[in-house]
């Protein structure tokens, strides 16, 4: 019987049975998809344990009955034929190499994009040099001394001059 039918015949939820097996760590068998299978024993040591728990006993109390150790079955499918087997490792196999693969010709693509790039970061260099060459060229024409040093002279004649009182002109050197 599954889990629901067991639960139907002992009037309570799927889901305290399910309670009753992982608490109790009863030693139930389950089929491929991991689903409880409960066999005639199984459920006669179910409606002891429903009959304890009715009869006021806590759940912590009820020692669990561990004689019967069953293999789980899993959901795991066995692979007999070893040609299956062979032919899923030839699959991955294939799947490494494509990857491998896949992942040279990015890096690949990736370089020649690096290469591009450097080159135009190099032609930039280039013109950006021979602007500078060409400003320096064009300061050096301007810094070239006059050919006549004229002294600048600074007219004091014109406008009137205040005449400074003393204390400021004792205290001008500060």
């Amino acid at each position: 019987m599954n889990t629901s039918e067991v639960a139907k015949l002992l009037g309570v939820s799927t889901s305290t049975i399910q309670r009753w097996v992982k608490q109790l760590e009863l030693p139930m068998e389950r089929n491929e998809r991991g689903h409880y299978h409960f066999s005639n024993e199984d459920i006669e040591v179910l409606k002891k344990i429903h009959e304890q728990l009715q009869n006021g006993t806590l759940i912590q109390e009820i020692t669990p009955l561990k004689e019967k150790k069953v293999p789980r079955k899993g959901a795991i499918k066995i692979v007999e034929d070893n040609q299956e087997l062979e032919k899923l490792n030839e699959k991955v196999s294939k799947l490494e190499i494509e990857l491998h693969s896949k992942a040279d010709s990015v890096v690949s693509y990736q370089l020649l994009q690096h290469r591009r790039e450097i080159e135009e970061l190099q032609i930039q260099v280039n013109e950006l040099t021979k602007q500078l060459d060409q400003f320096q060229k064009l300061l050096s024409k301007v810094n070239l001394p006059s050919q006549i040093d004229d002294p600048i002279v600074f007219d004091s004649s014109k406008g009137k001059r205040k005449k400074k009182n003393i204390v400021s002109s004792l205290l001008g050197f500060l």
